[in-house]
């Protein structure tokens, strides 16, 4: 029995616990796991065989090979040639508990499978597109065909992708902003209740992008309407689930508050706002999911440039390799600045940390 496995079969001894004041000197690992990173590491480089080795198909309409199938195929060498390295790596080393080193080697360890899966979806994606022809062009392109977007067409993309993100970080933070503020004051004052609650109701429930005529007539410049309807689009959801933070504390709170001298200010700032903060990120995330659908949009109906502009320009070029790259570019904006967001929760509800993973 291995060392790794000798220390997995201590907690199953004691009734699935380690000895009252024991603790393990290095993250357990599962036995089997060099075997996983080796079973990743051939496909991998079955994929890259895949791209290399075997000839695209001939078309009858264009019968040009890929473009940038061979640096394609030495990417996914490197990938496999680190996959064989972490291998045998993951055999020998035992790094400490609650380490950073032992944490990235579990988060590995549990990303293998998906390793595997994205490797078989490569190779499926490759036969399907460039090797048989069984997906139509130009509607489906092979993985090369977005390498060689990234790799020709960057400076726009990036031109792009910049102006995106400074239209969705202005509109996102003014819509926020003022939806904390509103939920602040209709779920504290019940005469701002009065006079707010029924025009949200009004204009809550209509989509952002039905105000698009309105907007963009109202507005002098597409880049200013597109800030609005952006600002709508995040600060409904924010409002309303602040709005239900506040009305929702606990009136113990409050008059433990007033015992001790607390003023309205105080009451509001240090004991409201803090206890609606889980419910207040909830209207955040769910404003950053409809602030990213009114940004493709808006740029698409008016403004000249970003990821929603370019993706018509593609369509329009019949570029669909240019389309999903810009797509994949997109959902990785997305998904990181999702991330980012759940960073700044964790570190202000450091009570709910782990409780919700992204």
């Amino acid at each position: 029995m291995s060392v790794n496995d000798t220390a997995a079969a201590l907690p199953a001894a004691n009734g699935g616990a380690l000895p009252s004041g024991a603790s393990p000197s290095f993250t357990l690992l599962p036995s089997d796991l060099p075997l996983r990173f080796s079973a990743a590491a051939l496909l991998w480089f079955a994929a890259s065989g895949v791209t290399a080795l075997w000839p695209d198909a001939a078309d009858s309409v264009d019968a040009v090979a890929w473009e940038r199938t061979g640096e394609f195929a030495s990417l996914l060498v490197v990938a496999a040639g680190l996959l064989a390295l972490v291998a045998p790596l993951t055999a020998v080393i035992r790094p400490a508990p609650r380490s950073r080193l032992g944490s990235f080697i579990a988060g590995l360890s549990a990303s293998v499978p998906w390793l595997i899966a994205l490797a078989l979806g490569v190779i499926a994606w490759e036969i399907l597109t460039a090797k048989l022809g069984l997906l139509p062009r130009p509607f489906f392109v092979p993985p090369q065909a977005l390498l060689e977007v990234y790799l020709d067409d960057w400076p726009r993309l990036l031109d792009c992708f910049a102006a995106s993100l400074t239209l969705l970080v202005t509109g996102y933070a003014v819509g926020s902003v003022l939806g904390v503020v509103t939920g602040v004051a209709i779920g504290w004052s019940r005469a701002v209740g009065y006079w707010v609650h029924p025009v949200l109701r009004l204009i809550g429930p209509l989509p952002a992008t039905a105000w698009l005529p309105i907007a963009f007539f109202a507005f002098p410049t597409s880049w200013s309407a597109s800030v609005f309807l952006i600002a709508l689009a995040s600060g409904v959801p924010v409002t309303v689930l602040t709005w239900s933070g506040v009305a929702g504390v606990n009136s113990a709170y409050y008059d433990i508050a007033r015992t001790l001298g607390a003023s309205q200010r105080f009451l509001v700032l240090k004991v409201a706002v803090p206890a609606a903060m889980p419910h207040v990120f909830v209207g955040l995330f769910m404003g950053l999911g409809a602030s990213f659908a009114v940004l493709v949009v808006a740029e698409m109906l008016g403004v000249k440039s970003g990821v929603g502009w370019y993706l018509q320009w593609a369509q329009g070029w019949a570029a669909y390799g240019n389309m999903y790259a810009a797509l994949l570019m997109m959902a990785l904006l997305c998904s990181g600045l999702v991330a980012l967001l759940f960073r700044v929760r964790d570190r202000l509800l450091a009570w709910q940390k782990g409780m919700l993973k992204w």
